[in-house]
């Protein structure tokens, strides 16, 4: 059976910082109300990817909390997780239903309507939409598409959006207004003074705010 798709989907970083592992940036997160934990590591030795993977995916499962793996089907096979999230120059969605089967969650990044409605068609779970907004986690980031193109891709396709880049606590309630599944977080939590509390503040954006009818 496949997972649902969270609302609050926080990816773990070792590249911004190093103060926390990957999975002790999970842990808190899980902790602060997190409903799903992205594994992100764009580089380094395939052995250390798959040690730092397996680690996250056990405190995942401990939780009872939906894993996904950034980019690398291979990665998210090895551990177990329960899907990947894939960019526009990752495997084609096909191949990664292939490998990982009919029960995995495969979102992909689109920053684009027409992106979007693309991997809606090959068969994408979700959509991860953006930049909504500047973003500080990308080194080459792709001008910020803003609120209005949220709305026009939450009214274009049928599978959930879900809002990526310069997200904060207080840019939640507009996103969701706006059609937003949910969000992706990764800066505003792993570089936050206490990971675990910054959580929370999106959580409780999220309740304080009911979705577009």
């Amino acid at each position: 059976m496949q997972r649902s798709i969270g609302k609050l989907h926080v990816l773990t970083d070792f590249y911004f910082q190093q103060r926390y592992t990957h999975a002790e940036l999970a842990s808190m997160a899980i902790d602060g109300g997190a409903d799903v934990i992205q594994f992100r590591q764009k580089g380094g030795l395939i052995r250390d990817l798959l040690f730092a993977a397996e680690a996250v995916a056990a405190v995942c499962a401990r939780a009872d909390i939906c894993l996904l793996v950034n980019d690398r089907v291979d990665v998210a096979l090895a551990v177990g997780a329960d899907g990947v999230h894939l960019g526009q120059t990752d495997m084609p969605i096909k191949y990664a239903r292939e490998i990982l089967g009919s029960d995995a969650v495969i979102g992909i990044t689109a920053s684009t309507l027409a992106l979007a409605l693309q991997a809606e068609e090959a068969g994408a779970d979700y959509i991860g939409f953006g930049p909504v907004f500047k973003t500080r986690s990308k080194d080459n980031p792709l001008p910020e598409m803003g609120l209005e193109s949220v709305l026009e891709v939450c009214n274009s396709i049928q599978i959930p959006v879900i809002g990526i880049a310069g997200i904060t606590p207080g840019r939640v309630p507009d996103l969701i207004r706006v059609g937003a599944h949910g969000v992706a977080v990764m800066s505003a939590v792993s570089l936050a003074d206490d990971p675990r509390k910054a959580t929370e503040q999106f959580v409780k954006a999220f309740e304080s705010v009911s979705p577009r009818v």
